[in-house]
């Protein structure tokens, strides 16, 4: 008898408080903000283009958690399904641009110009040193025991988080009465395209690779039994983070609609400062500040925890907390300094890395619908590595590294929606899989033997 079904109430509050706390590691100061510059800028395509944004902010993310509860595995251990070079370089290259080399040292960076300075009206280099060292030393006392996360995150700052977000979008929403207004050129024509792009943004899809494996752990800490308890609870707390993030990211996006003269605002953050300030007065920046900080320092924590505890398995030498404090304070330094040149390099390379996650995701997602009567091969090898290809590509042509790169990706629909690799990406999968499925009807016993012995990172085509 597993410990869930012993104590069936403290097995549904582990799995809320474990949704609680992937929710905080998920949401930050992007997915504050981008949001309700997408309800200003989508007008009355607001619905198609939340739906879009929807897709990959928070569908894709929940999918990437159950493929990594299905499979059980790390996002090393998945993407060697797809060859040794895939398997060492694609796992690096994301938890360096979700950690220490963009995404966390954004955070306190994004802290101090979004809540700091509006209020205090500090500009200073060492006014910004003093606060992001505050800011990630905060951050790495609570990050430094991961198997704490749960009563740090998911106990206390994101129940908090969550009350100020409410607080904010119902006084937002029930002060305005503005009406939504002709979409903007970047809307016009085909919203949940775009909406899908921006959802891209939120670099979620590829935080939910890192993140899967510290929610598997931490549930299996709490009790959860191995097998289909700990598959099950995960994506249940998948599942219900998922839901409170759509429903925040509705709420924030419809401040975009409602509030006055909205294409007035550069940028999210000047938008969600200024309704604030407006439904609240004084107090309202206040509670906004708040927001960014708390939003900020949780996906700051559940960054060094998810980094930390990816490097320490990668070089078993350097122990998790040594990797903590030198991401803490690699992510120190450069939020102090300013992230332009960083943002510059890391773009680039965040745009690079999309198309292989989601292709993995989904691939990996269609081999456990078959509840095992067929193992992918081909269908993970060939189109992970078209999506490579094609992302790879795509950079190319988007840094301006040549004309005619244009002419080898430009053919294919969505091209110009930053899409365009879904259709060679399906094509490929398609004859693979037929491969596969040829390969098992052929060879029934051989495949068999094999899908008992063989590990996943030991399979090459």
């Amino acid at each position: 008898m597993t410990s869930e079904n012993r104590h069936p109430q403290a097995g549904f509050t582990i799995i809320l408080f474990t949704s609680f706390t992937l929710f905080s590691m998920f949401f930050g100061a992007g997915n504050l903000i981008f949001p309700p510059m997408l309800g200003a800028e989508a007008g009355r395509n607001f619905t198609p283009a939340i739906l879009g944004f929807l897709g990959t902010s928070v569908l894709l993310p929940v999918l990437a958690i159950v493929a990594i509860a299905q499979s059980g595995s790390s996002v090393r251990d998945l993407a060697r399904r797809a060859g040794p070079i895939f398997g060492l370089i694609f796992p690096i290259l994301a938890y360096l641009s979700i950690g220490a080399f963009y995404a966390l040292p954004r955070t306190g960076a994004v802290s101090f110009s979004t809540a700091i300075q509006p209020l205090t009206g500090w500009d200073s280099l060492f006014s910004s040193a003093v606060f992001n060292f505050i800011f990630f030393a905060i951050a790495l006392f609570l990050a430094y025991n991961p198997n704490s996360l749960v009563d740090h995150l998911g106990k206390i700052l994101t129940p908090a988080l969550l009350l100020l977000l409410v607080v904010l979008v119902a006084c937002a929403v029930g002060m305005f009465d503005g009406t939504p207004g002709e979409p903007s050129q970047r809307f016009a024509s085909a919203p949940a395209a775009v909406g899908l792009v921006d959802g891209y943004l939120t670099m979620d899809a590829l935080a939910a690779l890192a993140f899967g494996i510290v929610v598997i752990s931490s549930l299996r800490y709490r009790g959860i039994n191995e097998g289909q308890a700990l598959i099950n609870s995960t994506i249940k707390a998948g599942a219900i983070a998922g839901a409170i993030l759509a429903v925040i990211y509705v709420g924030l996006g419809f401040i975009g609609q409602v509030i006055p003269n909205p294409n007035q605002y550069p940028d999210g953050a000047a938008l969600l400062s200024d309704a604030a300030k407006l439904a609240m007065s004084t107090p309202g920046q206040i509670v906004f500040g708040l927001i960014v900080l708390l939003a900020c320092m949780t996906t700051a924590v559940g960054l060094i925890a998810a980094t930390s505890e990816f490097f320490e398995s990668l070089v078993p030498g350097i122990r998790y907390h040594t990797w903590a404090v030198i991401f803490s304070v690699m992510s120190f330094a450069m939020a102090t300094l300013g992230l332009q040149t960083v943002l510059a390099i890391a773009a680039p390379v965040i745009g690079f890395l999309y198309p292989p996650a989601v292709t993995l995701i989904i691939v990996i997602l269609i081999e456990s619908l078959s509840h095992g009567r067929i193992r992918f091969r081909w269908a993970i090898y060939a189109p992970v590595w078209v999506a490579v290809v094609w992302s790879a590509m795509t950079t190319f042509h988007n840094l301006g590294w040549g004309s005619f790169w244009h002419v080898l990706i430009g053919w294919s629909p969505l091209t110009a929606q930053s899409l365009g690799w879904l259709l060679p990406v399906a094509v490929v999968f398609l004859i693979s899989a037929l491969c596969d499925y040829a390969r098992r009807t052929t060879r029934p016993n051989s495949v068999a033997v094999a899908s008992n012995h063989e590990h996943p990172s030991t399979i090459t085509p």
